[in-house]
Parts: structure tokens; sequence; C-alpha cells
């Protein structure tokens, strides 16, 4: 187990503390909205109980990303005209915002009246247009109001709790199916470290337009609104500790997969849902036609993806996720290594990212000392927001402003309203972090070493009567933003690694007919780290377009 800390001591280092988290540099201010509460239909509820058994240096990448065509701006007004600034015209002063714009009797309101986490969820899922709750009305009303308000067909939404073996073990489930109509696929979203599926709120709608799918996404086990058991690690070596607390959160989906009595479906993870996807991918070997990592933690062995050796990280660019200011990334001209990846021919992309001191690199910032002693003390940043009562939800504030200041002030109010109803409940899974990724966000088991064997792997042994069966790959996509503060260079090195295990499976299998697999990275245009929400509609095409693949394959494969 990682040392404790002294409650005491931290209590005196809150102040400083939180602003180094969540304050950062100011940028600038784009408006904040004053503090209401969004009203929504409630939705239903249900329990679903059941109990169940439960290397070498990474060689060049050669190939272009695939980038789509930017969609339009959402608000032309921040687009730069020279015709503005012109000799002797007058410049439109913008104040800069605040650390904290959310005001210390605000923040205490909200602290004394805040919404529940049910009710903070519901708020940001109220957003997503079209698809109705499913209600107890006749099948037939049903069908009659889906017609009228629906241009896509005739979906519903569901909520659930859905129970696993055990004490206090179920996850939060968001469903989207259309009414008579059978599910031919299946979509599963897992959300990042520390959030919840409502972040998904503008990729539910369009990525249920296509017919025959059904969509879930979950909350992870002791994150979002599902149930928060105590985590605890009881391994001994450090190889064993990390496979312990991967499995903690990936034997909790496994075990709702067989409740769902999904034989195969694709599987989509963001930044440590993506890692996890992998880690399931390999426990789990057999019930994947897709994998999809959505800006993945955890790729590269040190941030550069060029060294084979993997010491503590010193300096990081995961400060970025607490200072970048989100309307900036999503309209401003893409910079740093990413941008510099689009760029670069097959040939200098190794030059590139042997180089990391270019100009065009995001800065790699100095890791503080705080920062590592909080991370070697397993006090995670949602402890200081739970610790600070009152303060809390102004020191929400400072991320929440500055993460989803390109969105409409309902929007945005919502987002804080449910961000904080998440962060300050009682810490569970959060507590894996310090297991599965040193400070500085670089996986102990960097997923580097074994993205290769993911849809590798046997799923029934050979037996006196039945021959071996092994997985012959399936398709896996890389999406990054262009300015995503997560190391893309990490993607092109699976890439390449995935292409020459592929090399090796064709000579060896000799021959096509049993590969499956596939790879491939994909840039997201004026997208950062959470490029579902900074350019939904360019990410929901991306994802369609894999969905659809997805789809003809097994339609050929049942034919």
């Amino acid at each position: 187990m990682l040392k404790s800390t002294n409650s005491t001591s931290l209590l005196l280092r809150i102040p400083k503390l939180a602003s180094s988290v969540f304050a950062g540099p100011p940028s600038e201010k784009t408006g904040t909205a004053s503090p209401s509460k969004e009203s929504s239909s409630r939705m239903s509820t249900e329990s679903v109980s059941a109990s169940t058994d439960t290397s070498s240096s990474i060689p060049p990448p050669t190939t272009q990303p695939l980038l789509f065509p930017t969609h339009r701006k959402k608000n032309p007004s921040h687009q730069y005209h020279p015709q503005h600034h012109a000799e002797g015209a007058p410049r439109k002063h913008t104040p800069r915002m605040m650390a904290f714009p959310l005001g210390y009797k605000e923040a205490a309101h909200q602290w004394w009246t805040s919404l529940s986490s049910r009710q903070a969820e519901q708020n940001v899922l109220s957003f997503i247009p079209h698809v109705r709750e499913a209600t107890g009305l006749s099948v037939g009303a049903r069908l009659l109001d889906l017609a009228n308000t629906d241009p896509f067909g005739q979906r519903v939404w569901r909520s659930s709790m859905v129970q696993l073996s055990g004490k206090n073990r179920a996850l939060n489930e968001f469903s989207i199916e259309r009414e008579g109509e059978d599910v031919a696929n299946t979509l599963v979203m897992l959300h990042g470290y520390g959030a919840g599926l409502g972040f998904f709120y503008k990729n539910f709608e369009p990525l249920t337009r296509l017919p025959g799918w059904k969509l879930y996404a979950l909350d992870m086990l002791g994150m979002g609104n599902s149930s928060r058991p105590p985590f605890k690690v009881h391994a001994k070596t450090q190889k064993e500790k990390i496979a312990e607390a991967e499995s903690w959160f990936i034997d909790a989906l496994e075990e709702w997969r067989k409740i769902r009595k999904l034989e195969k479906f694709t599987l989509m993870g963001h930044s440590m849902g993506g890692y996890l996807a992998v880690s399931y991918a390999l426990k789990y070997p057999g019930h994947l036609n897709k994998l999809i990592l959505v800006s993945p933690v955890g790729i590269p062995e040190d941030p550069w993806a060029v060294n084979a050796d993997m010491p503590e990280p010193e300096t990081s660019t995961m400060a970025a996720e607490f200072t970048q200011d989100q309307e900036s990334i999503v309209h401003q001209t893409p910079a740093g290594q990413n941008a510099e990846y689009v760029n670069a021919k097959a040939s200098d992309k190794k030059s590139v990212a042997s180089q990391p001191n270019t100009s065009t690199t995001p800065p790699k910032r100095p890791l503080p000392g705080w920062l590592v002693w909080l991370w070697d003390a397993n006090v995670s940043p949602f402890s200081i927001v739970r610790f600070a009562g009152p303060l809390g939800p102004r020191f929400v504030s400072g991320w929440t402003a500055r993460r989803f200041n390109h969105l409409p002030s309902p929007e945005k109010q919502a987002l804080h309203d449910y961000s904080y109803a998440l962060f300050r409940q009682r810490g569970s899974g959060e507590y894996a972090l310090p297991y599965l990724l040193a400070p500085g966000a670089y996986a102990r088991s960097p997923v580097i070493n074994r993205i290769q064997d993911v849809g590798r792997q046997v799923i029934s042994p050979k037996t006196e009567t039945t021959p071996e069966v092994k997985e012959h790959g399936f398709p896996i996509v890389f999406m990054y933003g262009e300015n995503d503060w997560m190391d893309v260079a990490g993607g092109y090195a699976a890439e390449e690694k995935i292409k020459k295990r592929i090399e090796k499976e064709l000579l060896e299998e000799g021959g096509a007919e049993k590969e499956n697999g596939s790879v491939k990275v994909v840039v997201v245009r004026k997208a950062g780290h959470h490029l579902y929400v900074d350019n939904p509609e360019e990410f929901n095409e991306v994802v369609r377009r894999e969905l659809k693949e997805t789809m003809m394959v097994n339609q050929r494969r049942r034919n």
C-alpha cells in the first residue's frame, strides 16, 4: 500500500495546493454563467440483480494520420478578422479570467444547496436532442410520440443501476436503442479518470443515428454515479499491484457484459478508459469487434515514445489539463508536437519525435514537489475538493471555467454542477491512479509494450478433442485532438507495433483469410484532450464511419 497522509497537514496545505491544481495562469475570459438549476424530466431507474462467476526500441511511424475537413465553427465571433484591428481602429478589451471565477458566497451557497449527483447528471443529459425517455406509455403511443419528434428513428433512453456480485458493487448505465428494432451491434463507452458518462452528452444522439445499434455508456466502478466501494490493493510486487488495480475495474466490466448477455461489442474508451479498454481486451479476449482508443493515457514508455528506458518522469505536459483554455484550443492555430506530426512527412516522423526541444513542441512543465508528494501519498485532486468544504465549488470552477468556456452558458453551468457533484463524492476508484500511472501520467506498465498482443489471445486452449481457439486480430483506432496534451507519437508507435504483428501473423498463418487486424491513427482538428466535446461534429463523424465499417463486416460474416 502507498503511504498515508496526515489530514491536519493536508488541510493546512489546501489553499496553496488547490490554487496550483485548479488555477494555472490567467487566461482570456469569455463569461461565466450565474448559478442556476436546470430542470429536466426525472429519469427512470431500474435495478438489475445478478450473481455471476466472476522490448525493444520503438520503430519510427511511417503512416500519415487520417484527417477530416474542419466543420463550421460554432461561434463565428471568435474568428480573427484583420479589418477589426486596422490602424486607428479601437481594440476590444477582454477582461482576464479570474483563477476561480465562482465567488466565495456563491460557492458556499452551492455547497450548502448543491444538487444530488443523480440530478446533476439528469441536467446534463437533458441537452441530448430528439431521444426520449422510455416511459410506461403503451408501445403504440410511445412510437407515435417518437415518430413526431425524432428525425432519425424511434429512439429511447434508459438509466439503470446494474447490480454486480459482492457488497456495494453496481455500475451506473445509460443506454439508447430503437423501439421495435432488433439490435445487431453494440457500442460501449468508457469515460476517463474521475469523470462520468454525462461528459459524452454531445455524442449520444449522433452515434445512435445508425440503425441496428444499441449504445451503452457506463460509469466505471468507483467513479461517476456508480457505487463506490473501498479501493484496496493486497498484492506485494509492483507487477501484481498493477494487475490487481486494473482488474478492479475490468472485472466489473466483464461481469456487466455477462449480465447484459453481450457476446461481441465495440468498445470505446477515453483517456484512462482507453488504458483500461486495452487491459480488458487482453484479460478477457474474444468479445470485441473493434477497439476505439480516444486520447488514451499510458501508451508511451516516456513522454516522447522513443526511448526504451522508463525513468520516473520529472516533467510532463499533464499540467495543460488544468491550465489550457478550451476556447483557445477550439479556435487557435494548431501548435505543438501533435500538429508537427500531422504536417510531417512519413520519413521525418522519427526525427520530429526525437527532438522534443523544437519551437513547436508543447511546453514540458516541471512537476512541482507538492504534486509528487500528493501522488505518492495517494491523495487525489478530488480529496482537496472534499476537504475544502464550502470552498469546493470555487476550486472546481477554476477547472470547469476553462474546460467548458467554449460552450453555451446553460451547458457550462450544468457541466460545472455535474463535475462538482462527482468530485465531492466518497473516494474510491480514484485511488487506483498511482498504482497505474507514475507522476506525470506515464504508465507503470506502458501500453506500447503490450499493444501488439491485443486481439491475439487464446480464447480456449487445445484439448484432446478440440483444437485451440485463438483471436486473429480486430480493428484498433487511435484518436487524438490536434491540440491534445496526450502525445500522438505514442499512437504512431503503437500503430507500427501492431502492423509488424499483423505481418508476422500473416507469414506464420500462411494466408490472409483468417486475419482480421488493422490499425489507424486519427487526428481531430480544433480539439484537445477532450476531443469528443471540443469538436463533437468531427469526432462523431469519425466514429460513425467506424461503426458503419463494423456493421458491414459483421453483416458479411453473418451472411
